[in-house]
């Protein structure tokens, strides 16, 4: 047996796997085959309960196309425009075999596509092809540079031109996401869901505040961070 061994986490570890599907017994089958091969697998029947997890503990996900109020396509989607869970990769399991499906599916990001019914045999081979692909890619998805720039995403740092920068959390997190959204217009209701805390009350007036104690500790690259009236913020390059 082949285990899966990742390094990204400044220890070794085994692969977390996290597996989404309204049907039980496929999450049970799917649970029981890929920890005999050694992964630690936690299983939910439904998007909005996996989106109550902390996603970023997870290596892979296996999540069904369709299920309930939100699709295992509209939770992957939320899942790329977050900068916290953009690089986490999924594979669809689905009954629908359409190229259009297929193609919708890693058009929004998938790293892979897997039919129903589940052939247990393949379906190991390609959690291993894709967790070994990931492990091979975490050293550059753990950073995000802009000229000199630079955000180490596991370090929770910024240098610029290799002096830190000393940032609050909330500092932190919006940087991630303009430098995530270059030349991308975000509103403040965008900055306000992904930066603070669910369920916080947020006035317009706080992230404006924020962001201007972001510019000043950014130099320079503050000037690139453009108010846009009426709409939000935007990281100019």
């Amino acid at each position: 047996m082949e285990n899966i061994t990742l390094q990204n986490r400044n220890r070794n570890y085994m692969a977390k796997i996290l597996v989404v599907d309204d049907e039980q017994d496929i999450c049970e089958i799917l649970q029981f085959n890929l920890q005999q091969e050694g992964y630690e697998v936690d299983i939910d029947n439904s998007a909005e309960d996996a989106l109550m997890r902390n996603l970023t503990d997870y290596d892979l996900i296996l999540l069904d196309v369709m299920m309930g109020d939100i699709s295992g396509f509209k939770m992957a989607r939320m899942m790329k425009q977050s900068a916290r869970t953009a690089n986490i990769p999924i594979i669809f399991i689905t009954a629908l075999d359409n190229e259009d499906s297929i193609v919708e599916g890693l058009e929004i990001g998938a790293d892979d596509y897997i039919t129903k019914p589940l052939p247990v045999r393949e379906v190991k081979l390609r959690v291993k092809a894709v967790l070994r692909r990931s492990s091979n890619h975490t050293s550059a998805s753990q950073t995000i540079a802009v000229d000199s720039l630079i955000i180490d995403l596991a370090k929770k740092e910024v240098r610029i031109d290799g002096t830190e920068v000393v940032l609050t959390r909330l500092e932190f997190e919006l940087l991630v996401l303009f430098a995530s959204n270059i030349n991308r217009c975000l509103t403040r209701d965008f900055l306000i869901d992904k930066a603070w805390p669910s369920g916080t009350y947020v006035s317009e007036r706080t992230v404006d505040v924020n962001i201007t104690r972001l510019r000043k500790k950014i130099g320079c690259y503050g000037d690139s961070i453009k108010t846009k009236i009426g709409y939000g913020y935007i990281f100019e390059k």
